[in-house]
């Protein structure tokens, strides 16, 4: 391969790590915002536990895939924000749901 070639496949590789990572900090700011609302909601724990998951498993360099692919870190981040959606919220004092 002659240089050329070797640049645009690396420029090409680097453009797709950054909307990788671009596509994980919208979900990482979606699932934020999600709890937010969730917890004013009264969210129970367990989907807490679920949240705080997938932002450690996002931060933590440990992954199943390496970290310039990051589609097992949107994965994460997707059923976590599933998982907040899902979750019914405590009931209140009055009875209501």
């Amino acid at each position: 391969m002659d240089t050329t070639t070797i640049q645009l496949l690396i420029a090409a590789a680097v453009v797709v790590a950054v909307l990788l990572l671009t596509g994980a900090v919208v979900l990482l700011v979606r699932l934020v915002r999600a709890r937010r609302t969730l917890r004013r909601a009264g969210l129970p724990t367990g989907p807490r536990w679920v949240f705080w998951g997938a932002v450690l498993y996002l931060v933590l360099p440990t992954d199943l895939l390496p970290d310039p692919v990051y589609l097992d870190d949107i994965g994460v981040l997707l059923l976590a924000l599933r998982s907040l959606r899902a979750a019914r919220p405590l009931p209140t004092e009055t009875g209501e749901f």
